[in-house]
C-alpha cells in the first residue's frame, strides 16, 4: 500500500512500514521498520536541535538547517552534506555540485520499460526531484511487495551539454540505531564467508570490481541489531538486482545515523549522459523483520519465489539432475552417456545433463568455445538422437553452454577476432582458462549468441540449460555496465520465448549468485566445491538471502576434488537435500550399498521435495554442537542435523523443532540411511570369527545382501516437547553396532521429518 498525504510518503507491506517526507524541498527519511501510521510522522522525525557548529546551513535563519545532520532519502554533492554522497557527476572533466529538490510524485499504473530486471507485481511510486541549476531531473522509484520494498533511481539530462556519471547509487537512506553489518565474501570454491562488522564512524564497504557480482562479494547484506538472534531482534536485509560490479557501504554519523547505500560500483565506472538521455540504476531490495535472521530469511525467500524468478517456474518442483561432468569430463561417447543415463534412471534421477565437450573439437578446455556445432565423433546421432534416447528411458535432457566466452583456438575467433574484448591500449590479452570474453556490448555478437544457442535448443528435446561463465576480463573497463545490459538482452531473447526450459546459471560456481540472474534462471550453481562440509557453510550463508529452491546442490564422489576430504555418502546426500538435488559422479563405480543409499535419498527427496525446496527455512544448533537446518510447510517439517569431527564419548543431544502447535501431537521419523559393513574397518575383526579385509570381496558381498541402517528413530510427542527439545539417539561411543544409534564417525548427519498425528 502506498499513501501520500501532507507531504508524507507511507509505504506499507504485510510486515513493515517505510516513511519519508518533504522538508524544505529535500526528502527526509523518517522510518524503516515496524508498521506504523503516517500520522506518526512528526513523532518519528529527527529533532535537529540548536545547531552543529561548523556545519553549513542550507537556509539562513536557523542554525539547525544543516543537511549533514538530517536523516535523508537522497543527498546531492557539494551542498553541505559531508557524508558519502550517492551521486558524483562531472562536466568537461570537472566535478559538479548537485542539489536535488522535490517537484512532485505519482503512482505508476504500469511498470516503466527497462533494460534491467525489475521485481514482478509491485506497486510503484515515482518521486520527482530536480536540480534546476545543473538542469538534471532525478526520479526515485519506490516499489511495494508483500515482504520487501524496492528502490531505484533514474537520472535525466535536461540541459544542452553532456554530463558524465561517475557514481549513481540505487538507494541511499540514513537509519538511526546501532547496527552490525553482515556481509558474505570469499572466492572460488570458498564462497559466501559470513563476516560480522560493527557499524562505526569508519566507513564499512564491500565491493565487486570484476565486472560480475562475483564470489568475492555477494551483493546481498544484512544490518542487524546487536542483540539479534535467529528468532528475535531487528534485522534489515538488502540486495541488488544486478549481475555486474557492485558497491555497498554503511557508516555511522556523529548523530547516530547509519547511511546505507547500494548500487553499481563506481570503480572504473563512467557513463556519458547526452542531452535528453537518461540513466537507470539497478533495483535495490530492502526487507525488515523483528523476528531475527529467520524472519529476514522468510522475507527474502518469499520475495524471490513470488516476485523474482520467471513466472513459469513459480512454485514448480525442480527436477533431480544427473550431470555428466565429474563422471566423464571431456571423455565420452554416446554409448557411455546412455549407460550412465540408464543407471541414473534406475537410481531415480529425472534429468540427464550433458556437460562440457559436446561441440567443436573440444577435448580439453583449450579450444572451441564459440563453435556450437555438435562433435559427431562423440555423438554420431547428434543431440537430437541422444535426447530422444534419454527421453525414451524416461529422462529429460539438458545441456551445458558457455556462450559469453570464446577460445582463441576456434573458428569463431579466427573469423571475428574483433568480437572478443581486448585491452583498449593494445596490450597483450590476459587469458583465463585459455579463453576471452565476447564483447556483449556489440549487437552482432549478441545476435550470434541468440542465434547459435537458440538454434541448438530448438534442434533437440532440451528441457534444461546450464549457462556457465568461467572468467572475468580486465578489458571490460568502462564497458562493464553495458556488458551486463548485453547479457540481460541475450537471456531475454533466448529464454522468454522458451519459458519451459529450466535455466541454471553458473559462473565458476557461485561467482554470479545474484538477484539479477535469478530473474532469468530459477536456480544457480552454488559452488564448484561439492564437499558437504564446505557446502554446509556456503548454503547456510546463501540461505540468509536466497531460498533453497534456488540452490544447485549435487552429490559427488569422495574424497572430494576440492579438499581431499572423505565424507559419508549419507551426509553428501543430506546436505544436497536442502536445495535442488543432483548427482555428479561416475555411477559405474558405485558399490551396491551406495546405489541403495542413493535410491533411498532420492525416494525421500521426492516424498518431501516441496518442503525441502519451498518450505520456510531456518537455522539452529543442537545442544550437542550440531548444526540444524529446518524446512517447514503447513503439512510437515524436515530437519537436518549435521556434525563436524567426531569426539569420543559424545554426550546427549537434543533437537528443537520450531514452529509447531504446542497443543498438537506430532510424529518424528528419521530418514533411512545405510552404512557399509566396510565402514567399520578393522573393528570387524573384533566381532567376526574370521579375519576379513574391510574392502575385500566378502565384505562387498555382505554389503549387497545385508543392510545396516544408521540412526533409526521414531518419536511421538507434543509440539511443546519438540520446542523444548527431544532427545536424539546416541552417537557412536566406542561400542558395537546398534541399529537404533547413530553409527557415525566424522561429518555424520541425520535428517528427520515431522508430521501431525491425526486423532
Amino acid at each position: 500500500m502506498i499513501t501520500v498525504k501532507h507531504g508524507v510518503f507511507h509505504l506499507q507491506n504485510e510486515r513493515s512500514s517505510y516513511l519519508f517526507r518533504v522538508r524544505d524541498g529535500f526528502l527526509e527519511h523518517l522510518h524503516f521498520g515496524a508498521r506504523v501510521s503516517a500520522s506518526d510522522a512528526d513523532a518519528l522525525a529527527a529533532r535537529p536541535g540548536c545547531g552543529w557548529g561548523d556545519s553549513t546551513l542550507y537556509r539562513e535563519g536557523s542554525n539547525a538547517n544543516c543537511l549533514d545532520i538530517l536523516p535523508l532519502e537522497w543527498s546531492g554533492c557539494g551542498r553541505g552534506d559531508y557524508r558519502e554522497s550517492p551521486v558524483e557527476l562531472a562536466q568537461n572533466g570537472l566535478p559538479i555540485s548537485t542539489e536535488f529538490r522535490y517537484t512532485g510524485c505519482e503512482a505508476l499504473k504500469t511498470p516503466l520499460p527497462s533494460a534491467l530486471p525489475a521485481s514482478r507485481g509491485q506497486a510503484t511510486l515515482a518521486v520527482y526531484l530536480e536540480d534546476s541549476t545543473a538542469k538534471l531531473r532525478l526520479t526515485l522509484l519506490y516499489g511495494v511487495l508483500p515482504t520487501v520494498f524496492t528502490r531505484r533511481a533514474i537520472l535525466e539530462n535536461c540541459g544542452d551539454a553532456p554530463v558524465s556519471i561517475r557514481k549513481l547509487m540505487s538507494s541511499c537512506a540514513d537509519l538511526p540505531g546501532d547496527w552490525t553489518l553482515h556481509t558474505f565474501s570469499g572466492g572460488w570454491i570458498a564462497e559466501m564467508q559470513h563476516t560480522e562488522t560493527p557499524v562505526t564512524m569508519a566507513r564499512s564497504c564491500l565491493e565487486s570490481t570484476t565486472g560480475a557480482s562475483s564470489s568475492r562479494a555477494n551483493p546481498g547484506f544484512l544490518l542487524a541489531a546487536p542483540n539479534a538472534t535467529e528468532t528475535g531482534g531487528e534485522v534489515c536485509g538488502f540486495n541488488l538486482l544486478y549481475s555486474g560490479s557492485h558497491y555497498l557501504s554503511a557508516q555511522k554519523s556523529l548523530q547516530g545515523l547509519t547511511r546505507v547505500m547500494q548500487g553499481i560500483s563506481p570503480a572504473n565506472f563512467s557513463w556519458e549522459l547526452a542531452p535528453g538521455d537518461r540513466f537507470e540504476t539497478p533495483e535495490a531490495v530492502m526487507a525488515w523483520s523483528d523476528a531475527g535472521f529467520g524472519g529476514i530469511t522468510d522475507c527474502f525467500g518469499r520475495y524471490v519465489n513470488e516476485a523474482l524468478i520467471p513466472p513459469y517456474w513459480k512454485n514448480r518442483p525442480r527436477p533431480i539432475v544427473y550431470n555428466s561432468w565429474e563422471g566423464c569430463m571431456f571423455d565420452f561417447t554416446e554409448a557411455k552417456l546412455l549407460r550412465l543415463g540408464k543407471l541414473a534412471k534406475q537410481l531415480g534421477c529425472e534429468l540427464f545433463v550433458l556437460d562440457d565437450g559436446w561441440f567443436g573439437t573440444r577435448d580439453s578446455d583449450t579450444s572451441s568455445l564459440g563453435d556450437y556445432s555438435v562433435n559427431v565423433k562423440k555423438l554420431p546421432n547428434g543431440l537430437k538422437g541422444l535426447g530422444e534416447k534419454l527421453n525414451t528411458m524416461g529422462l529429460q535432457f539438458g545441456l551445458w553452454f558457455e556462450p559469453e566466452s570464446v577460445s582463441p583456438d576456434s573458428e569463431l575467433y579466427r573469423s571475428h577476432p574483433d568480437w572478443a574484448l581486448h585491452d583498449d591500449l593494445g596490450r597483450e590479452d590476459l587469458l583465463g582458462r585459455h579463453q576471452l570474453l565476447l564483447d556483449l556490448t556489440k549487437p552482432e555478437v549478441r545476435d550470434y549468441i541468440v542465434r547459435s544457442v537458440g538454434g541448438i535448443l530448438d534442434s533437440a528435446p532440451i528441457s534444461y540449460v546450464k549457462w556457465d561463465m568461467n572468467r572475468h576480463s580486465c578489458a571490460l573497463g568502462a564497458k562493464q555496465h553495458a556488458f551486463v545490459l548485453g547479457l540481460y538482452d541475450v537471456l531475454r531473447r533466448i529464454f522468454e520465448p522458451r519459458p519451459e526450459i529450466l535455466l541454471e546459471s553458473c559462473s565458476s560456481g557461485g561467482n554470479r549468485f545474484d538477484c539479477g540472474m535469478l530473474y532469468f534462471s530459477p536456480q544457480i550453481w552454488c559452488s564448484d566445491d561439492t564437499d558437504p562440509v564446505e557446502r554446509l557453510r556456503i548454503q547456510q550463508s546463501l540461505s540468509y538471502l536466497y531460498p533453497p529452491s534456488t540452490f544447485g546442490a549435487h552429490v559427488s564422489a569422495s574424497p572430494h576434488a576440492q579438499t581431499l576430504r572423505a565424507t559419508p555418502l549419507s551426509t553428501r546426500g543430506n546436505v544436497s537435500l536442502f536445495g535442488c538435488l543432483g548427482y555428479e559422479l561416475d555411477l559405474t563405480e558405485l558399490l551396491p550399498v551406495e546405489q541403495a543409499e542413493i535410491r533411498v535419498q532420492i525416494e525421500f527427496y521426492k516424498a518431501h521435495r516441496r518442503t525441502l525446496q519451498y518450505g520456510r527455512f531456518t537455522r539452529g544448533r543442537t545442544d550437542g554442537g550440531g548444526a540444524v537446518w529446518q524446512a517447514q510447510t503447513r503439512e510437515e517439517t524436515v530437519a537436518g542435523v549435521f556434525h563436524g569431527v567426531q569426539n569420543a564419548a559424545s554426550g546427549y543431544e537434543r533437537l528443537r523443532v520450531t514452529g509447531l502447535d504446542a497443543g498438537k501431537r506430532y510424529r518424528l521419523e528419521s530418514r533411512a540411511q545405510l552404512l557399509r559393513v566396510g565402514d567399520f574397518g578393522s573393528l570387524l575383526r573384533h566381532v567376526l570369527p574370521v579375519k576379513l579385509n574391510p574392502n575385500g570381496l566378502a565384505v562387498q558381498t555382505a554389503d549387497s545382501y545385508y543392510k545396516m541402517y544408521d540412526g533409526q528413530q521414531t518419536v511421538t510427542a507434543s509440539g511443546a516437547a519438540y520446542g523444548a527439545g527431544i532427545m536424539l539417539a546416541p552417537r557412536f561411543a566406542g561400542t558395537g553396532y546398534d541399529a537404533d544409534g547413530r553409527m557415525q564417525s566424522d561429518f555424520g548427519s541425520n535428517v528427520y521429518f515431522v508430521r501431525e498425528v491425526q486423532s
